[in-house]
This record gives C-alpha cells, sequence and structure tokens, in this order.
C-alpha cells in the first residue's frame, strides 16, 4: 500500500481521541444558547446545484469551490457558505410565511482554495439566520445572542466589530462611483489593501473631497465618537441613515448589557457581496482572522423568489478550539472512561465482569472492556 493512502490532501485533516472530544463539547455549548432564543435546528444538503452560490448571488468566487457533476450533467458544488443554502431552503419552504423564522445549523463548509494562509479547506461551523424581521432590534438579538455563545465556550477577551455597508455604499453613490468602481474598491477594502485602493481611485479619476473621504474609511472605527466623525464626513441620506441605524443598534445593544463587547469599524466589508446593512465580525486572541461573521441580507432571498429580510452569524469551531487553546481555557470533557480486564477463556470471570460493566454503564458510566491474556 502507498504511504499516500495514509494521509490526507491539503487543506483537511482527522480528528479524534480527545480532541475530538473537545470539538463536540464546543459544539453542544454553542447549540444551547443558540436554542435559548428560541431558533430551530435544520439541516441542508452538502452539495447544492452551481447556481445556489454564483456570482449573482453575491458568494465566494467561481474558482474556489468544489464543482463536479450528476449523472444528467448538472454542475453540483459542495457547500462553501450556509447561508444561501439556508435562504433556498426558506424560500422553498416558507414562501408565505411572514412571521419571524429562526434556523440554527451545524456542519461542515468547503473552499477549494489554494491560498491557503494556515486556513483549513473543510471546516465545521455553526450559525443562526433570522428571517422575516427587519428591525434594529432583530440586529441587537443576533449580536447579543453571538456574545452569549462565544462567553458559554469560556471565551472572556473577545470584541465585536460592527459596521454597515450602506453607509460604503452611500458614500460611493454620493461620490458618482460606477457599479464596477464600488465592486473593485469593497474588495481592496475588505481585503485592507489599502495601496491598491489609493491606485484604483486615483485610476478612476475620483474627485476630491470624495477621494480623501473613501481612503478613511478604514480609520473610521472606534467607539459612538467615531460614528459621529463618520456623520460629520457625508450628506447623502443613505450613509446617515446608516449611521443612525448603529445609533439605535448601540442603545438596544445596551439594554442587553453587552455594549462593552462591541466596536464599530465602518470600514468592515466583505468579500460576500449579499450583505446589505450592519455587517460584523469577533475577533479574540491566538487566532489571525475573526472567529465570527454575520451580518444583515435582505435580498438574497429574492434570489430564491421570497422577498424577506434576514441577518444571521456563522462562528468557525475549528477556529474557536484553536483560540481556546491558545489562551488556555479549559475545555470540559466527558466523563472518563473506566477500564475492566478479564481473563482470556475465562467464561466465568468474562461474566462476572460483563454485568459489572452493564451495571456501570446503565448509570451512565463509559466503560471499555479489555481481555487480558491468563
Amino acid at each position: 500500500m502507498s504511504k499516500k493512502l495514509l494521509h490526507t490532501p491539503e487543506g483537511v485533516r482527522d480528528i479524534y481521541g480527545l480532541e475530538y472530544t473537545k470539538k463536540l463539547n464546543i459544539e453542544q455549548k454553542l447549540h444551547e444558547i443558540i436554542h435559548l432564543y428560541g431558533f430551530e435546528d435544520i439541516q441542508t444538503p452538502t452539495f447544492e446545484y452551481f447556481d445556489v452560490f454564483s456570482k449573482e448571488i453575491g458568494t465566494i468566487p467561481s474558482k474556489d469551490l468544489y464543482k463536479f457533476f450528476d449523472k444528467d450533467g448538472n454542475t453540483l458544488v459542495l457547500r462553501p457558505d450556509f447561508t444561501p443554502s439556508v435562504a433556498r431552503c426558506a424560500a422553498k419552504y416558507f414562501m408565505d410565511e411572514t412571521v419571524p423564522i429562526r434556523f440554527s445549523y451545524l456542519g461542515n463548509t468547503f473552499t477549494n482554495t489554494s491560498s491557503l494562509q494556515g486556513k483549513l479547506k473543510e471546516v465545521t461551523q455553526i450559525g443562526a439566520e433570522l428571517i422575516n424581521d427587519n428591525s434594529v432590534e432583530a440586529d441587537a438579538e443576533i449580536i447579543c445572542l453571538l456574545i452569549r455563545a462565544l462567553q458559554n465556550v469560556g471565551l472572556k477577551q473577545f470584541q465585536v466589530s460592527i459596521g454597515e455597508v450602506e453607509y460604503f455604499k452611500g458614500l460611493c453613490e454620493e461620490a458618482g462611483l460606477d457599479e464596477d468602481t464600488e465592486s473593485d474598491l469593497r474588495a481592496c477594502i475588505s481585503g485592507k489593501n489599502y495601496f491598491a485602493a489609493e491606485e484604483l481611485l486615483n485610476e478612476r479619476a475620483v474627485k476630491e473631497p470624495y477621494r480623501k473621504i473613501l481612503l478613511q474609511i478604514s480609520d473610521m472605527f472606534g467607539n459612538m465618537s467615531s460614528l459621529s466623525d463618520a456623520k460629520a464626513a457625508v450628506k447623502n441620506a443613505r450613509s446617515l441613515n446608516a449611521i443612525a441605524r448603529l445609533e439605535k443598534l448601540y442603545e438596544v445593544l445596551k439594554l442587553y448589557g453587552v455594549e462593552h463587547y462591541v466596536s464599530f469599524d465602518l470600514g468592515l466589508l466583505s468579500n460576500y457581496n449579499y450583505y446589505t446593512g450592519v455587517i460584523f465580525k469577533a475577533y479574540t486572541y491566538g487566532v489571525g482572522d475573526a472567529v465570527v461573521t454575520g451580518g444583515r441580507y435582505d435580498n438574497l432571498l429574492h434570489q430564491f423568489g421570497k422577498n424577506a429580510p434576514a441577518i444571521g452569524f456563522v462562528i468557525v469551531i475549528d477556529d474557536i478550539l484553536e483560540a481556546l487553546s491558545r489562551q488556555k481555557v479549559a475545555i470540559d470533557s466527558a466523563n472518563p472512561k473506566r477500564t475492566i480486564t478479564y481473563q482470556s477463556n475465562n467464561t466465568a470471570d468474562f461474566t462476572a465482569k460483563l454485568q459489572e460493566a452493564q451495571a456501570l454503564r446503565e448509570k451512565g458510566v463509559a466503560v471499555e472492556l479489555i481481555p487480558v491474556q491468563s
């Protein structure tokens, strides 16, 4: 047998033993908080039609998808992102529903990227989606929920950065940017490539003061005072309404008692173009990227035929495990198993030890029976 068969492909890994026990424990702790907020579980297929994740939907680029064909020649993909799948499902089964719908999911996603930078191609995610509610109160509920979920797994030092896509879009509209320039600029800012953003604005001959303001958007972060500065920098109603929504959101988060976990970042954008309003990411020590991403996507369900606002988030469980490990936060594991040995070829001894093991198992104690040579 080739030694190559003993190894996994690049970007995926085996998880077993104590590490897997800890992972399952983290999943359970996150799940129980999500359930406390009234979310119900949903399971969508591991693979879907390609069009569910197409460019028009606004998810990851086609080149980063795992694509294959079914026997009828349809192009299928392994899901890279849960949100479009949940949106499709909601449109199919809840087309005429108008009351708020709360979904929760847990499973793996797959991204076929060559620039791994330490990231896995297959990760486990848990998330929540709140559909049919466009209120600020819904925004606050989702953000509070993710904060409580992170607390429940033992994280104490983390921060949720909140932005508003509409602020950026309004500013681009005020500056007279065309759709392509806006899209390219969004990619530069979301990738934190500010030199490329400056070069792009120079190439497209964007005039002052808008060129300066668009370049400064990445510096508009911090506490409530940053929102005041951002408000003073624009005149258009779209951006001003975005700031007003963030101000109201902060007031509701204060009612939840979680405002000290949040900050604002108007340069926070995403490569996922389906986000339409409030957008957020959660960061903690020991992980180079966000452990939670989420936001409002009020137009996504329209792609599947249902006009409904929605907001949600996803937690990358693999990153949570890494963060807890590096922060030396203890993760509860299952009750340790008991080991009972019995003499081989000794029926009486085996019978006695089996009865002992069965009695312990009925009490919920894990037991392994191991034969020893007599």
